[in-house]
């Protein structure tokens, strides 16, 4: 009886997650804003991979960030050195963002007057492949420190992301990373899903990364402007 209670709450919790969630990209939609979320594990990179990435759309972009985490406003100070408005979501003992947490912490932002917004989830590559944020694109980063096997030991989160960045890959030599099995390893999980490898210290990769982002945001405004005609 127990399991079966338990079985029924988390499938309430997430039922619930998904109602909020639709809300959210249709919210999202009618504004305009193209909405991403990151998820990887924690040391990944992920923070400073966001950082690099808001500096570079900044110029061009109006943007913000929420960033999810267990505790303190650290990650958010630091992506505050990009210029752009960033809210800190601590969960304090759970391990994931839900769909209520952005939509609370959204707050008085105006949506009308943003381009696109970046969600960092909390580092953790389990409970966050079951919360749909009302995201129109997730991507799941995998550093060079952490190997190759990744995807193949989490395969959910490969499975509900939408692209893979392989970060750290100034590192690559140093650690012995193998990046032809990594691949394989995300192409095993997920066949066909687009990757990219960067380094936010050097600057590789970036480039071809702010390029897909991009093709992301007008392809985004083409379907809204198709749907209003």
């Amino acid at each position: 009886m127990t399991q079966t209670r338990l079985v029924e709450v988390r499938q309430n919790v997430l039922k619930h997650n998904d109602v909020l969630a639709r809300q959210l990209r249709i919210r999202f939609q009618e504004a305009g804003v193209f909405v991403a979320s990151f998820v990887s594990s924690p040391g990944s990179g992920k923070t400073a991979f966001l950082e690099k990435t808001l500096t570079m759309l900044r110029p061009n972009y109006r943007i913000a960030a929420l960033v999810g985490d267990l505790a303190t406003a650290n990650d958010a100070a630091r992506l505050s050195r990009a210029e752009v408005p960033v809210k800190q979501i601590e969960t304090g003992t759970i391990c994931h963002l839900e769909a209520q947490m952005v939509e609370n912490a959204l707050g008085d932002w105006d949506l009308n007057e943003l381009d696109c917004l970046f969600i960092e989830n909390v580092g953790n590559l389990v409970c966050p492949s079951s919360y749909d944020l009302g995201e129109a694109l997730r991507v799941v980063l995998m550093s060079t420190t952490e190997g190759e096997d990744k995807p193949r030991k989490y395969p959910t989160i490969f499975n509900t992301a939408d692209v893979a960045v392989i970060t750290k890959m100034d590192l690559a030599t140093a650690v012995e990373f193998d990046l032809k099995t990594a691949r394989a390893s995300i192409q095993a999980v997920r066949p066909g899903m687009k990757v990219f490898e960067v380094s936010s210290k050097t600057g590789a990769g970036m480039d071809e990364w702010r390029q897909f982002l991009q093709s992301q945001f007008v392809a985004k405004a083409e379907t809204l402007l198709l749907e209003t005609v």
